[in-house]
């Protein structure tokens, strides 16, 4: 597969099957993906990873927040329904940054970790391997932060799904470049 194949085939996976992710994989997806431009070679990055028994820890505890901020008015039926959803992703990827204090250096740390984050997407897909990125109000929660292993002064930059799937969604529309495309003479 060609990367500009794989850039426009790769899709975000909401729905995962049973077959488990292997650590190991992933390990080896994210030594690739850390080859992403950063500045000054800062390598601005630090990854958690849930699975098993983790994972339900985590799972629980997002349940335990979400139960009374977003799902606070959700039914005992919507909120099983969400649990279960939660719990069927295999694994979990969260991918923190340190926040540096000086606005410049943040920002290219945050660049440089979404580069990362997009080179291991794509990496992922090449496996058949299908995530979610996924953000959200919990991230700042400090409750979420200390249960996921999250330290002071760092940045949650995506807590990624990860998992096989059956059936990828079809892509949409995408506006041309050349729609967008300004020229200074």
């Amino acid at each position: 597969m060609s990367i500009a194949s794989i850039i426009r085939e790769r899709r975000s996976i909401h729905e995962f099957n049973d077959k488990p992710v292997d650590r190991s994989l992933v390990l080896r997806l994210l030594d690739d993906a850390v080859w992403a431009p950063n500045h000054g070679l800062r390598e601005p990055w630090r990854f958690i990873y849930a699975e098993g028994e983790g994972k339900s820890k985590l799972v629980n505890g997002l349940m335990t927040i979400l139960d009374k901020t977003k799902l606070k008015d959700a039914t005992d039926e919507q909120k099983q329904k969400f649990l279960n959803h939660l719990n069927n992703v295999p694994a979990y990827l969260i991918v923190v940054m340190p926040e540096d204090p000086r606005p410049a250096i943040w920002e290219e740390d945050l660049e440089a970790v979404s580069c990362l984050i997009q080179n291991f997407q794509l990496l992922g897909w090449e496996e058949g391997l299908g995530m979610l990125w996924h953000t959200g109000d919990y991230i700042y929660n400090k409750k979420f932060r200390e249960l996921a292993g999250v330290n002071p002064g760092e940045k949650i930059v995506g807590v990624l799904r990860l998992g096989y799937f059956d059936e990828a969604p079809k892509a949409r529309p995408r506006t041309a470049a050349e729609e967008l495309f300004t020229v200074l003479n």
